[in-house]
């Protein structure tokens, strides 16, 4: 009997689709990159149906790759040739809330904002949060290690993690659904799965590390003149704001073509500024904090650090800057053979590196027309831009992420490296630690069968 008539025997037929019964949702992830169709999708209901799977796969030498909400932008969940799919899309159970340990248990399958909803519900906050919110899971947040709008404040997903559930490629259940703050008992070994993008084990359940509900948010759209004035107003709001909580910075030409495709949302500036900031503070005091943030803006204004500044007087108004932010998700289709960045680098450092990229490309490649934008807080820039054909598009990778490694950054900040970004990944880390990173995949995966060729 092969193994595809062993899981068909084994579980029910909602637990294992085969051929037909396989639908396209399974061929790929956001990436942009060829599709393939898995022969087999594997849906268990529990970890240990998930562990059983596993283990028939790895004793038959069938490798895996695992997928969520499928909104990864790196082809990690994209299945290859020959691979089946383990979508842990049944796995979707909020497990229970500890108000006391400010924790929430949740399968890995539940989308992330329903994990945020059940936090609201208990009064409490889950600081991450994503663009794909309705439709990531919560699983693959944790294996990438997302980031997110919020990693100035809250860090990224990696600070959220309290405990977790995961099994190896051989079915070997490891359950720790710590709670603690405190717990030096040997290896803290959930930290091998969070941002291993499935390459070590497959993560099944997660406790998350939740905080005070924020009582107030105050959001401001700054229009700024300088690099040199933006890291002035990062630095100065970190100091005298109760919490910033977002700094995003937008290059003009990515403001001037997201106001562009976005409808009903308008401009609320006249003329052209070097950079546009959307500014966050959360607080607990609801009697002062607004006046304290219109304060803190008016006397950067009088000092000439704040060129123009609108500040959100309703949700609406926070809504709509963000909206202008959020306009990637419009540009995006508008683009062919798209080149896109998620590079991290020191906040310091920004102005020069994007600077050169620009001269670069323009030198290289006239025609192509870099957007950039980012979460500058955190050193997390994005750049998109369309190219003329697929070597256009591998050159201009090649000519940012050199340059990228130049500045000591990162070829991915938040979106990982997947399958797209493994050629470059000696930008960002050295053959020593490429080699340990190695190891690590032998010795707990020593058939390679979850998520081969993922990250090298």
């Amino acid at each position: 009997m092969n193994l595809k008539q062993t899981l068909c025997e084994q579980f029910d037929s909602s637990s294992v689709l085969v051929d037909d019964a396989v639908s396209a949702h399974y061929e790929s992830d956001w990436g942009d990159g060829e599709t393939h169709r898995p022969e087999v999708v594997l849906r268990p209901a529990t970890t240990e149906n998930a562990a059983q799977m596993l283990k028939l796969c790895n004793d038959a030498g069938q490798s895996i790759v695992t997928q969520g909400g499928l909104t990864g932008l790196s082809g990690g969940a994209t299945p290859q040739p020959g691979e089946w799919s383990l979508s842990l899309e049944r796995m979707n159970k909020v497990i229970e809330i500890d108000p006391d340990a400010m924790t929430l248990t949740v399968e890995a399958g539940v989308p992330l904002e329903v994990v945020q909803n059940a936090a609201a519900d208990a009064n409490l906050f889950l600081p991450l949060d994503l663009a794909a919110r309705g439709s990531c899971q919560i699983g693959g947040n944790v294996a990438t290690n997302a980031g997110g709008n919020q990693v100035i404040k809250y860090g990224m997903t990696r600070a959220l993690v309290s405990g977790m559930v995961a099994i190896l490629a051989d079915g070997t259940i490891l359950s720790n659904r710590n709670k603690l703050l405190k717990n030096n008992a040997g290896y803290d070994l959930k930290q091998l799965f969070i941002g291993s993008e499935g390459t070590l084990g497959v993560i099944t359940e997660v406790v998350l590390r939740l905080v005070p509900k924020p009582i107030t948010k105050q959001s401001a759209m700054c229009a700024m003149n300088s690099m040199d004035d933006v890291l002035y107003l990062l630095g100065e709001a970190r100091t005298h704001l109760p919490s910033v909580s977002a700094f995003e910075v937008m290059w003009p030409h990515y403001y001037q073509e997201s106001l562009k495709c976005t409808t009903n949302i308008r401009n609320p500036f006249t003329g052209q500024h070097s950079y546009y900031v959307i500014l966050e503070s959360e607080g607990h005091y609801p009697e002062t904090d607004f006046d304290h943030f219109c304060e803190f803006l008016a006397e950067l204004m009088e000092q000439d650090r704040i060129a123009d500044a609108a500040i959100a007087q309703s949700l609406t108004d926070a809504a709509n800057f963000w909206t202008i932010r959020d306009g990637v998700a419009e540009l995006i289709p508008m683009l062919k053979h798209i080149a896109n960045f998620d590079m991290g680098v020191s906040p310091r450092r920004t102005e020069q590196c994007i600077a050169e990229i620009q001269i670069q490309l323009k030198k290289k490649f006239p025609k192509v027309d870099p957007l950039i934008f980012g979460h500058l807080g955190d050193g997390n820039i994005h750049i998109i831009t369309g190219t003329a054909n697929k070597q256009e598009q591998y050159d201009v990778y090649d000519t940012v992420y050199e340059i990228i490694g130049q500045h000591n950054g990162s070829i991915t900040g938040e979106h990982g490296v997947g399958t797209h970004k493994k050629r470059w990944l000696k930008h960002s880390r050295d053959e020593a630690e490429i080699a340990v990173m190695k190891i690590l995949k032998k010795a707990l995966d020593p058939k390679r069968t979850l998520n081969p060729g993922r990250i090298f």
